[in-house]
C-alpha cells in the first residue's frame, strides 16, 4: 500500500485554515435573549453553584465536568521529536483533544505546563482537579512520567492516565491475547522479551504480568542489554522491578527460544538471526515509530510462521492507541470513576481482542477494500470499526463498577450500550471509510483542468495522500508555472501531465468520437476541435479508453457546459438514466438530494430512475437507503397536479420491485422527522429518509444552496451516477479540498 506523504506546507496550512488550531468551543445552550443570559449567568447560575457546594457529586449533573478530560503535557518527549518544550507540544495536545471527540465524543481541552519540575507539575494538575472528569498525561519523558503519574493517582480522586504508557500497553495486550490464541500458547507459559525500558515498554510488561505472564519468563532489555539482578549501569527503580536472575546479557541471547518479542525501541533492532532463533509461531510486536524494529516483509522472509504487529497504519495489525484511550475514558467518565485501574485496562484489552475474533461488519470491509477475518493478519480491530464505541466502554465501565471505583454505577447496561451507539457521528466513519477504500483502489485519476491552481493542488494532494496516480490534462510549461506560483514547485516531477497535442492516442480518440457523433451533425473538423482542444472531452476520451480509472472536472466551467461535453463521450443525459446526487452533511446526519444535475423536469419514470441511482450511491457510501419522494403535499393533501408525479413515482418503484425502502409523496419534515412520521403509521419508511427525490432541478438547487448558506451544511457533489464511467463534476466554487473529495469519490467508483 502506498505510504501517505504529508508535506510541511500541507501540515502548516491544515493547522492555519480555516482558523488557527484544531478546535473551538461552542455553547450547548441558547444564548439569544436576555432570559437566556440570566439563566446562563447571573442570577440563575447561583442555584446550581449552591447545590454543588452542598453536594459536590452534582457537578456531574449541572456542569460539563462529567464529559471533560484535560490533555496535559510539559513537552519533554513530544512524539519522536524529543524535548520541544510546553508550547512546542501544543499542536500535539490539540490533536489528542480532537481524537477524544472524534472517537468517543469526549470533550477535551489541552493544557501545556511550562515546567520540568515534577513537584511543580503535580501541584498545577492537582489544583485543576475540580474542573475535569479525568486527566490524560501525554509526552512527558521517563523517569519523570512515572513519578508524576504515581503521585497524581494518589492525590486526585479522578482518573489519571498516562497514554504513552498504558495506551500502548492495552492495545499490545489485546493483540497478544489473540496472537497466543492463534499459536495455541498460554500467557503464563510463554517467554517474553521486551526491548526498550522506557514509559511504554515498562507499562506493557507490567500489564502483561498482571494478566498472568510470569516474572521469570519476562526478559527486559535496554540500550545496555539485559536488565538482570545485580546490574548497576543505567538502572532506576522502575527497571529494577523487572530485573531477573539470568546469565543472559544481550538482546541476541534473550531472543533464543523466545515466544514473544515486544519492541518499543529503534528501527532495525531485530536481526534475521534473532528471528531464526525464536520459538515456533513467534509473536513480533515491532512498535518503534515511524520505522519498526523489523518490518513484516523482513520478518516473514525469515519466518513464515511469525505473527507480526507494528505501529504503522500501512501494515496489518496496527498497535494504535486510538483503540484504547478514548474508550477507556468514555467508560470511566460514564461511571464517574475515581481512577482507571488495572482491571479496567485488562477489560479493555479483552473486549478489543474479542471484537477482532468476531465477523467484521460490511462497512469495515468496504472501507478497507478487502475482507478482514480473524487470523495472523488481523488480531487487532481497525480504528474505524463502528462497534468500538459501544463495546469497549461497556466492558471498561463494568470492570470499574466491579472493582469499586464507580461513584455512580450504571443500572441498565443494555440501555447504556444503546446510548453509546447513538453518541457517534455516523458521517465521520462513512467519510473515513471512503478514504480508506480510495487508498486501497490506487486509481489513476484524471484531473481535466490542469490550468487551475486549485485543481493542481488537489492533484498533488491526491498523489501525496497515497490514493494513486494523478494524471493532469494541460501543457507542461503552464502546469509547472502554476505549481511554482502556488509554492509547489517540488511537485512538478511528481505529476504526469497529459497534453492532447502530443499524445499517441489522439487518432484513436477521434475515431471513437466520430463514431458517436457523426449522425449528430459533427464533421471531421468538429471532431478534431473537440478531441484535441476541449479538455473536458479529451479527459472523457482518456477515461473511455481505460487510460485512467476516474475523472474529475468542472472547477472552471458551469456544470451544464461540462455535462454537455461529457455527454459527447459517455451517456450522461436525461434519456440515459444518469443523475446527479448531492450529499448534505450536517450535525451527524447525511442526506442525499436528487437529481441536482441532469433532469430539468423529470416525470414519474425519471424520478424512479433517479431514486434507484441515489439508492446505489447511498449503498456505495455504506448507508442503507430510505427514499422519500418530497413535495409540498403529504399523501395527497393538499391536492395538487404538480405533486401527482411524486405520488406516481412510488407506484413505478412498486412495479419494479426494488430492494430498498421508499415512500411518497410527502413534505420534507415528514420525510426527516420521526415525530412527524408517527402521524402516518401506514408509511413504509422505518425511520427518517436519507434520500430526498425532489420534483425538479430548480428545487434541488434551491434546497442545496439554502442548506449550505443558511444551515452551514457540508456539500459533497453533485455525484454523477449512471454514466458507465467514474466521473465527478465539481462546482466552480470548489476549494482544492472539495476537488480532492470528489476525486476520492471517483476513485471509489461511487455512482
Amino acid at each position: 500500500m502506498a505510504k501517505n506523504k504529508v508535506t510541511a506546507e500541507e501540515a502548516l496550512a491544515f493547522h492555519m485554515e480555516p482558523t488557527p488550531g484544531k478546535f473551538e468551543i461552542s455553547a450547548t445552550v441558547p444564548m439569544t435573549t436576555q432570559r437566556d443570559l440570566s439563566l446562563a449567568y447571573s442570577p440563575g447560575v447561583a442555584v446550581p453553584c449552591e447545590a454543588i457546594a452542598e453536594n459536590p457529586e452534582l457537578a456531574y449533573d449541572y456542569t460539563n465536568k462529567g464529559n471533560l478530560v484535560a490533555v496535559i503535557s510539559n513537552g519533554t518527549a513530544v512524539l519522536g521529536l524529543g524535548n520541544l518544550g510546553a508550547l512546542g507540544s501544543k499542536p500535539v495536545m490539540e490533536g489528542k483533544a480532537v481524537l477524544f471527540k472524534r472517537f468517543a465524543d469526549v470533550n477535551s481541552i489541552d493544557i501545556e505546563l511550562d515546567t520540568e519540575d515534577p513537584d511543580e507539575f503535580c501541584n498545577a494538575v492537582r489544583l485543576m482537579g475540580p474542573t475535569f472528569g479525568g486527566i490524560n498525561l501525554e509526552d512527558i519523558k521517563a523517569p519523570e512520567c512515572f513519578i508524576i503519574e504515581q503521585r497524581l493517582k494518589e492525590e486526585m480522586d479522578i482518573p489519571v492516565f498516562h497514554d504513552d504508557q498504558h495506551g500502548t500497553a492495552v492495545i499490545c495486550a489485546a493483540g497478544l491475547i489473540n496472537a497466543l490464541h492463534i499459536s495455541g500458547k498460554k500467557i503464563e507459559d510463554v517467554k517474553i522479551v521486551l526491548n526498550g525500558a522506557g514509559a511504554a515498554g515498562i507499562a506493557c510488561i507490567e500489564l502483561l504480568k498482571s494478566m498472568g505472564a510470569r516474572h521469570d519468563n519476562c526478559i527486559v532489555c535496554d540500550t545496555k542489554g539485559v536488565i538482570y539482578q545485580g546490574r548497576t549501569a543505567g538502572m532506576n527503580q522502575w527497571k529494577s522491578a523487572h530485573a531477573v536472575k539470568t546469565e543472559l546479557r544481550s538482546l541476541d541471547d534473550a531472543m533464543k527460544g523466545a515466544d514473544v518479542f515486544l519492541g518499543v525501541s529503534a528501527k532495525g533492532a531485530v536481526t534475521r538471526e534473532m528471528l531464526e532463533n525464536m520459538a515456533d509461531n513467534p509473536v513480533i510486536f515491532a512498535m518503534a515509530n515511524p520505522d519498526p524494529e523489523i518490518t513484516p516483509e523482513e520478518a516473514h522472509a525469515v519466518r513464515m510462521d511469525a505473527i507480526v504487529a507494528t505501529g504503522r497504519s500501512d501494515y496489518p495489525n496496527q498497535v494504535n492507541n486510538v483503540l484504547g484511550f478514548p474508550y477507556l475514558f468514555r467508560g470511566a467518565l460514564d461511571i464517574h470513576a475515581r481512577a482507571i485501574n488495572d482491571e479496567m485496562k485488562i477489560a479493555c484489552a479483552h473486549a478489543l481482542a474479542a471484537l477482532a475474533r468476531e465477523d467484521v461488519p460490511d462497512e469495515v470491509a468496504l472501507a478497507y477494500g478487502k475482507s478482514l477475518t480473524f487470523g495472523r493478519d488481523y488480531i487487532i480491530p481497525t480504528p474505524f470499526d463502528p462497534r468500538l464505541i459501544h463495546r469497549i466502554p461497556t466492558a471498561v465501565a463494568k470492570a470499574g463498577m466491579d472493582t469499586g471505583v464507580a461513584r455512580r454505577p450504571i443500572a441498565d447496561m443494555e440501555a447504556y450500550e444503546l446510548r453509546l451507539k447513538s453518541r457517534m457521528d455516523p458521517t465521520a466513519s462513512i467519510l473515513t471509510g471512503i478514504n480508506a477504500r480510495a487508498r486501497a483502489a490506487q486509481a489513476r485519476m484524471i484531473f481535466a483542468e490542469g490550468d487551475d491552481p486549485r485543481v493542481l493542488r488537489a492533484a498533488v494532494m491526491y498523489q501525496r495522500s497515497g490514493f494513486g496516480k494523478a494524471l493532469v490534462v494541460g501543457r507542461s510549461e503552464e502546469v509547472k508555472a502554476k505549481l511554482t506560483e502556488t509554492g509547489l514547485a517540488d511537485a512538478v516531477r511528481e505529476l504526469e501531465v497529459i497534453n492532447a497535442a502530443n499524445t499517441a492516442h489522439l487518432s484513436q480518440y477521434k475515431a471513437h468520437l466520430y463514431d458517436r457523433l457523426n449522425r449528430r451533425g459533427f464533421d471531421g473538423q468538429d471532431i478534431h476541435r473537440l478531441a484535441a482542444r476541449d479538455r473536458h472531452v479529451f479527459a472523457a476520451l482518456m477515461l473511455a479508453h481505460g487510460h485512467g480509472d476516474g475523472l474529475v472536472t468542472g472547477a472552471t466551467r458551469k456544470s451544464a457546459h461540462v455535462l454537455d461535453r461529457i455527454n459527447h463521450v459517455f451517456d450522461a443525459s436525461e434519456t440515459s438514466k444518469a443523475a446527479g446526487i448531492t450529499a448534505l452533511v450536517q450535525n451527524g446526519r447525511i442526506v442525499f438530494i436528487a437529481d441536482t444535475l441532469v433532469h430539468e423536469w423529470p416525470d414519474e419514470e425519471d424520478l424512479a430512475d433517479i431514486a434507484m441511482q441515489a439508492a446505489n450511491v447511498a449503498r456505495n457510501m455504506g448507508l442503507e437507503p430510505r427514499v422519500a419522494f418530497v413535495s409540498f403535499s403529504t399523501f395527497g393533501y393538499p391536492v395538487s397536479e404538480r405533486a401527482e408525479k411524486m405520488h406516481q413515482a412510488a407506484r413505478v418503484l412498486d412495479e419494479r420491485g426494488v430492494d430498498f425502502e421508499y415512500e411518497g409523496e410527502m413534505t420534507v419534515d415528514v420525510a426527516l422527522n420521526v415525530q412527524a412520521q408517527a402521524a402516518y403509521p401506514f408509511s413504509r419508511l422505518t425511520g427518517p429518509a436519507n434520500i430526498l427525490v425532489v420534483p425538479a432541478r430548480h428545487s434541488a438547487s434551491i434546497s442545496v444552496k439554502l442548506m449550505q448558506e443558511m444551515g452551514g451544511a457540508t456539500v459533497i457533489g453533485p455525484i454523477l451516477a449512471g454514466t458507465g464511467g467514474s466521473i465527478q463534476i465539481c462546482s466552480s466554487v470548489s476549494t482544492a479540498n472539495d476537488i480532492l473529495n470528489m476525486a476520492v469519490l471517483a476513485a471509489c467508483k461511487v455512482g
